[in-house]
């Protein structure tokens, strides 16, 4: 496994990132494709053994059994102080008017749920699952920073939003002296380029770790075009977003498929290869729910696509509508 550090902090953290959506029970939350816990806790055990020490979550995950699966399971396989623990808010977690969003009542009251779920005392990275069009950044800014000083959080991020949204909030956190988010949880993959534009470009300059979500495009990037499974039948979210520029996509996921035959790889790896190789990427969020999924992406780290595979991967691609932001 490689290491690098997220963005400019002194955190390391393994450059595969293992997503924890997946895992959850699947008559809770919107994710009836979901792996319950005796199915999920096999691939948690094999991600820490080929070292990777970083996993991501969120609140929302299967109405918080996500944490609650990796909780137990990091408590059996391995050492919390050894790990990189994510979690994310905002998503509606009750019914009332205040369950949900990124008030300073929301975040005190979700960093503590979801700690009592995961069973730590502090998570590594708390991100804010998207932007709050209802809340002043500066309050939710101030309520981080608070959790921060409390010692229940170490590290601050954020998920896709627009980049004058993620530009504003830096700046805010640095006039006040605030902790700044440190991390960039965007949609990224070669379905999808639309962070080059702005986005990659102002983390760099910033110092702002990327951790790209679903690098290959919910499986899009890994088989054939019209080759389903349950999870894309059944995932709503996925059919909205690949629906509006599908002769497009389907040449680059072709031309995936072709330089995977010349190398005699896995499509997956070629596609994780390519996200992994653009900078300022630091550590793609991969999902696992079949034996060779994890032992794929370790595999990308080791495939260098030439120039010439990079060019040919990317030259298909046209602009698409903005997505992934709400």
């Amino acid at each position: 496994m490689q290491y690098t550090n997220l963005g400019k902090t002194g955190l390391k953290v393994s450059r595969l990132c293992l997503g924890c959506m997946t895992y959850g029970i699947p008559d809770r939350g919107f994710h009836p494709w979901t792996l319950n816990e005796e199915e999920s806790r096999p691939f948690i055990r094999e991600a820490l053994e080929v070292g990777i020490n970083f996993f991501d979550t969120a609140n929302v995950y299967s109405d918080g059994t996500s944490e609650e699966i990796l909780g137990r399971a990091v408590r059996d396989f391995a050492r919390r102080e050894d790990l990189v623990i994510a979690t994310k808010l905002n998503g509606r977690m009750r019914p009332d008017v205040n369950g949900a969003g990124l008030s300073r009542k929301a975040v005190f009251s979700e960093i503590d749920a979801s700690l009592t779920r995961l069973g730590m005392d502090y998570v590594d990275l708390y991100q804010i699952h998207r932007w709050d069009y209802e809340t002043p950044i500066e309050e939710t800014l101030e309520a981080l920073n608070d959790v921060v000083r409390a010692g229940k959080v170490r590290y601050i991020g954020a998920s896709s939003m627009f980049a004058w949204q993620f530009s504003k909030a830096l700046h805010v956190s640095s006039l006040n002296g605030w902790a700044r988010f440190v991390s960039m949880q965007n949609y990224y993959n070669l379905l999808y380029r639309e962070e080059e534009r702005e986005m990659m470009h102002l983390c760099a300059d910033e110092g702002v770790g990327v951790i790209p979500w679903s690098p290959m495009a919910r499986g899009k990037l890994t088989r054939d075009w019209n080759e389903t499974t349950s999870r894309s039948e059944t995932d709503e979210f996925g059919k909205r977003i690949y629906s509006a520029m599908v002769d497009a996509d389907r040449t680059v996921a072709q031309r995936v498929a072709e330089v995977a035959a010349d190398r005699d790889v896995p499509r997956a790896q070629v596609a994780l290869a390519w996200v992994l190789q653009r900078p300022p990427v630091t550590s793609p969020i991969i999902g696992a729910s079949k034996p060779r999924h994890i032992s794929d992406a370790v595999a990308a780290l080791s495939l260098n696509l030439t120039a010439q595979e990079m060019e040919r991967l990317e030259e298909a691609y046209i602009p698409h509508p903005v997505l992934g932001h709400t």
